[in-house]
């Protein structure tokens, strides 16, 4: 079950990753206890990156485990000018943020909006600090090459919060809901 966790979540994360070309660089992963940002947390430590993570306080000490350098409250401010690349799976209100939070020539890349899909942008952030802003949904064939690599080498595992039976799908739709997980919910159909 654990590998059937894989294919979405760590191929949208690490396709960000590729697509904005993270090195050893300080991060921001927003929505780093779902599926694809604590793929991403594992992905950015593996490329030797310093992790920030936004999360609930309940959730930040398992995202540590994971690799993440620090955690961030969900409604925290952001330091402004502190991050290099911004990973974010959340969009919504607080989207302006994140753009102040980065760096000069800072990178931004975007595979979600939960929070929502509308956001406001000051055009005289994005050219005065030089910014580039990607969008990540279609993944290249080598990302997952790339990945089962990494997990066959251990560098990287799939994080499974808790898995129903099919005829559970109720329960399992309820406590994905109530956002008190990490990682995937997975759902056993019976073979």
């Amino acid at each position: 079950m654990e590998l059937a966790s894989f294919p979405c979540a760590f191929t949208a994360a690490e396709g960000m990753i590729q697509r904005v070309r993270l090195g050893a660089e300080r991060v921001l992963i927003t929505g780093a206890s779902g599926g694809v940002g604590s793929a991403a947390v594992q992905l950015a430590k593996r490329r030797g990156a310093h992790v920030t993570a936004v999360t609930s306080p309940a959730k930040a000490d398992d995202l540590k485990a994971l690799g993440a350098d620090a955690a961030l409250n969900r409604d925290d401010a952001l330091p402004e000018i502190a991050f290099d690349v911004v990973l974010d799976l959340v969009g919504g209100p607080r989207w302006p943020a994140l753009l102040e939070a980065l760096a000069v020539r800072g990178r931004y890349v975007t595979s979600g909006a939960i929070a929502g899909p509308i956001v406001e942008l000051d055009l005289r952030t994005l050219y005065l600090k030089d910014l580039t802003l990607i969008g990540s949904t279609r993944q290249a064939p080598k990302v997952f090459t790339d990945l089962v690599g990494y997990i066959e080498r251990g560098e990287i595992r799939p994080v499974l919060a808790e898995s129903y039976k099919l005829r559970e799908l109720r329960a399992a739709l309820e406590a994905f809901l109530e956002k008190a997980h990490m990682g995937k919910i997975g759902i056993e159909v019976a073979g």
